[in-house]
């Protein structure tokens, strides 16, 4: 007899079905078609499938159906109405389009939402919970409560229209407030929290991996908090998987490179949790399903745009960022144009391919891979500095060589962290002390004063202080623009067709 209930999980899909970049088509082992047949070899009688939030947004198959089929049901919504969830929690990008379409995306999936700190209005103004404030199964005489919370740092980073109306509890504050109430109420045998949030310690060794601001709260809820019995975490894009006082927890890192497999066998109460790596075949009913929106999406990406002869293309991140890559001289020359700001700041991201000769929107969507905007700060010398100063964190100096700081590259890769800017020109000195690298600062060879007034556009993650910039986030706004970044790029190289401008080598990073 089966005397063991099964918790499997998917998090942070971010869009992605087809196993394949699309960046070049090369084949990939990730995507939720990989995942289905997964899911189908380990699911029996006794089992919860979870899906743990971030999927509507991050690929560019979900790109292309916000631009060009908003009125149709996403595809990763149909794909998982497919799987028949049981439980879904909401992630920070699952807002990125809205409330409608959040609510759309819940409806299609037809699985209990678990998501209990976020509060929406409903048709008649009235305030209620996005989620059930927890659910309830028995399986196999034992009572399992499941209940869900999201990273309430949402506000920080998303478009206010997106969240009109909205409230965002304190992930750690309703975990706790959900436990009692859970011990009070029900007395379950074994509680599961599916928080879209991650560790800010690593669960092994309890060293923080970056800022402690409250953004990733697990650590502190299996540290602080009794009751626990299996945590699903999220967001972080990280692979963690173990056992933290008597918790067992996953982390399986993005767009389903992993499904969690979290195994309670009654009769021991042994928890078991692992992470399994999605190297099996695509299940074909999934990749038939949306075929054909995933085809017109095929032949959107390779529309050509227009044309350069600069060197626009990415083989080396490393040197791209450490000596800037003309491709950031020509984001920055965009966004300059678009707002009329003195100083434009963009990041290289992670995996970014950068435009070939002919550019494509392929280029566009494997470079710009966010659905970011742009906002317009007005900002002093001083703050400038500053920024700047927060900027060369990024290096270190190892054995006399400039080498990016470990700490943007493990336990996650931060790389969209590091900004290079133009409409200045600056020197740094890795060497020197963190706070006093920036050695030179100069906007058209005059030195720049803390008094000086300029106007800075940055993407909106960045004006809301993603990444601690909070010198940049306490900026005034100046004005904020509601076009994505891709379309503004699409929309400026299909005008100018041939992209020429004077190359920019205005940084230098020295040892």
């Amino acid at each position: 007899m089966n005397n063991r209930v099964r918790i499997l999980s998917t998090s942070d899909l971010h869009g992605f079905i087809y196993p394949y970049s699309y960046a070049d088509r090369s084949i990939k082992n990730h995507g939720l078609a990989r995942i289905k047949t997964l899911i189908d070899s380990l699911r029996d009688e006794n089992t919860i499938l979870i899906d743990n939030g971030d999927t509507i947004e991050g690929s560019p198959f979900t790109f292309y159906h916000y631009l060009k089929h908003q009125d149709k049901i996403c595809p990763i919504s149909l794909a998982m109405k497919e799987l028949y969830y049981d439980y879904v929690n909401a992630g920070n990008h699952d807002f990125n389009y809205g409330q409608k379409e959040l609510l759309k995306h819940l409806q299609t999936v037809n699985a209990t939402c678990i998501t209990n700190n976020v509060y929406i209005q409903d048709e008649e103004g009235k305030k209620k919970c996005l989620g059930v404030p927890y659910a309830i199964r028995e399986i196999l005489g034992k009572k399992i409560a499941l209940f869900g919370v999201t990273t309430h740092f949402v506000p920080q980073w998303e478009k206010p229209e997106n969240i009109e109306g909205m409230e965002f509890v304190e992930a750690f504050e309703a975990t706790k407030r959900t436990l009692e109430l859970l011990k009070a109420k029900e007395q379950p045998d074994y509680i599961i929290c599916v928080y879209h949030g991650g560790f800010e310690r690593h669960p092994e060794t309890g060293e923080p991996t970056e800022l402690l601001t409250g953004e990733n709260q697990a650590y502190q809820m299996l540290e602080e908090l009794e009751g626990i019995d299996v945590l699903i975490a999220g967001h972080q894009h990280r692979t963690y998987c173990g056992i933290l006082h008597k918790t067992a927890y996953t982390e399986s890192a993005f767009s389903g490179l992993y499904l969690s497999c979290v195994d309670i066998d009654i009769d021991t109460h042994t928890i078991t949790p692992q992470l399994i790596e999605a190297t099996v075949e695509p299940d074909s009913s999934i990749l038939q399903l949306t075929q054909e929106e995933e085809n017109e999406c095929q032949n959107w990406l390779d529309q050509t745009l227009g044309t350069t002869d600069i060197d626009l293309k990415i083989i080396d991140e490393g040197d791209a960022r450490l000596h800037k890559s003309q491709l950031l001289t020509f984001l920055n020359l965009v966004q300059m144009e678009v707002t009329g700001a003195d100083i434009s700041a963009a990041a290289l991201f992670l995996r970014a391919t950068g435009f070939d000769h002919n550019i494509t929107m392929r280029n566009l969507v494997s470079t710009y891979q966010f659905p970011n905007t742009l906002v317009v700060k007005k900002i002093t010398g001083k703050i400038l500095r500053e920024y700047l100063e927060k900027d060369m964190e990024f290096w270190v100096v190892k054995d006399n060589k400039v080498i990016i700081n470990p700490l943007f590259d493990f336990p996650n890769v931060q790389y969209h962290n590091y900004d290079m800017l133009d409409g200045i020109e600056y020197e740094a000195k890795i060497s020197n002390p963190l706070g006093q690298r920036i050695i030179s600062l100069t906007r058209n060879g005059k030195e720049i004063k803390d008094t000086d007034e300029f106007t800075l556009v940055v993407n909106n993650y960045r004006a809301s202080g993603g990444g601690n910039y909070h010198m940049i986030e306490n900026a005034p706004t100046i004005k904020e623009y509601q076009t994505t970044m891709v379309d503004v790029l699409a929309n400026y190289i299909m005008n100018h067709k041939k992209i020429s401008f004077k190359v920019q080598n205005n940084i230098k990073i020295g040892i």
